[in-house]
């Protein structure tokens, strides 16, 4: 199931990308998307990772995972972008590499969840998977400003995607004793990448609907926290 949850999420960037494509990107109204993201993953955070994580004695690990992928994203990563142009990265094979290293701690993330509770793992895919869609978008056009061919982008897009199930194989070999630092690692990644890359993005401009589009991502985690175990 681990598996499928990973290459689920590495779907997403290759199913966005494509969408973005066909959309003008003036349409795609994508702060509302990255808003919602945004509240996805600090919910996910707050209410699933943390109770998980042993902050005590792996507090290191939670600033840790925070300053990689806060050097990673300012250095070398592509950012969502909820304006209809992105003015802070231009693509190359340094972007790309970012890109690889995020798709791989967040598979590897997905499948540490999922090994300390098949619950939690379902929710950082969730929430893996809704972060990825703006940058999914975000990565194809600008690509498409670069000139990339439309296949090439596709082509992009799906390797990077497979980087997901590489992850979640490499997790398998965390022992167990450290699957509780790994999580507040991922913790660490969710909380910059929701709080300090896509919430600031969707914010550019006051726009109320921005704010609810944030409420409603975590009142969608925590609804859905309420509904699985009963299933």
């Amino acid at each position: 199931m681990v598996y499928l949850y990973a290459t689920i999420a590495g779907a997403s960037d290759l199913v966005s990308g494509w969408f973005a494509l066909g959309v003008r990107a003036d349409k795609l109204q994508a702060r509302y998307v990255i808003a919602f993201a945004s509240g996805v993953l600090l919910a996910v955070t707050f209410f699933e990772i943390l109770p998980e994580a042993d902050l005590k004695s792996d507090s290191l690990f939670l600033g840790l995972g925070f300053m990689t992928f806060y050097v990673l994203e300012k250095l070398v990563m592509i950012h969502a972008c909820g304006e209809s142009e992105c003015d802070t990265h231009q693509i190359g094979p340094v972007a790309v590499l970012g890109m690889a290293l995020d798709n791989v701690v967040d598979g590897a993330g997905i499948a540490v969840g999922y090994l300390i509770d098949p619950l939690l793992g379902l929710a950082i895919t969730v929430a893996v998977v809704l972060h990825e869609i703006p940058q999914g978008m975000t990565s194809a056009l600008i690509m498409r400003e670069a000139k990339w061919s439309r296949f090439r982008i596709l082509v992009a897009l799906g390797l990077a995607g497979l980087l997901y199930p590489v992850g979640a194989l490499l997790a398998g070999l965390i022992p167990p004793q450290f699957q509780e630092k790994m999580l507040a690692f991922i913790a660490g990644d969710f909380i910059y990448i929701g709080a300090g890359d896509l919430l600031p993005e969707a914010h550019r401009r006051f726009n109320w609907k921005v704010i609810l589009s944030v409420i409603a991502g975590m009142a969608f985690i925590l609804t859905l926290g309420l509904l699985v175990p009963a299933a």
